[in-house]
């Protein structure tokens, strides 16, 4: 009984006797129970939460988001990328092929991989605007893919391949300002097998940066799931020239 506080280790039931605690006894007990229940039911807060979110395993995933930068804006955020942004006049280009997951999240930086030889980087290099962006997209999503780089860059292509770009968005000589719902319109009406919400948009800083299009993990069009969705403000946003 010496581990009960002082006014507590009189409260013994005697011969014959019972024995009632005070309110104040009362109210200790039942903290003193609350927390033994506490400690019993989550032995290792920390490790539990660890455990809820799943590791990056390559190949362990349910879908694919096909990200298509519009590179105008990127090169106004960007102006010292000289690659990209040195007057060649790209409009989308493809940022990456990312793995998702059905829940929520994705995977990323799987490693184990070997990094791309002679015939994957040919490969990449007609697919990528950069070689930079080529390495990053392979190491932090086509790592996760399940596939060897030549495999990736191949399935990026064929991704590409599945999605027509609105005329409007060829190659704009002015800047343009609409919604990002009538963007994805746009989209829409250009590739009407798709269903419409396969389609999203990002925005940032009042610009439109990327279209994004859910895939199957055999590259085709799929509804997204609830986490990936339009990240636009409500009113117009712009869309600049291609120069």
């Amino acid at each position: 009984m010496t581990g009960l506080p002082r006014f507590l280790r009189g409260a013994r039931r005697r011969a014959g006797a019972t024995v009632h605690a005070t309110p104040r006894a009362s109210r200790w007990l039942l903290v003193a129970l609350v927390l033994a229940c506490s400690s019993a039911a989550v032995p290792n807060a920390d490790a539990r939460g660890r455990g809820e979110r799943a590791p990056s395993v390559a190949g362990r995933f349910d879908y694919y988001v096909l990200a298509l930068s519009w590179s105008p804006s990127y090169c106004l955020f960007n102006p010292g990328d000289r690659v990209q942004c040195g007057g060649r006049g790209f409009g989308f280009v493809v940022h990456g092929l990312w793995p998702q997951y059905e829940a929520g999240g994705w995977p990323e930086d799987c490693g184990g991989t070997r990094p791309p030889d002679a015939e994957a980087l040919r490969i990449g290099r007609s697919v990528f605007v950069t070689e930079k962006l080529l390495h990053h997209e392979w190491r932090t999503h086509g790592s996760c893919s399940g596939l060897d780089a030549a495999q990736y860059f191949r399935a990026v292509d064929r991704a590409t391949a599945t999605v027509k770009i609105p005329a409007r968005f060829e190659a704009p000589r002015s800047v343009q300002s609409l919604t990002a719902d009538a963007v994805l319109a746009e989209f829409r009406r250009a590739n009407p097998a798709v269903p419409g919400n396969a389609f999203t948009a990002a925005c940032s800083r009042g610009q439109l940066s990327e279209v994004r299009v859910c895939l199957t993990r055999d590259l085709t069009a799929r509804s997204c799931a609830r986490d990936v969705r339009t990240r636009c403000p409500r009113g117009e946003v712009e869309i600049r020239a291609v120069r």
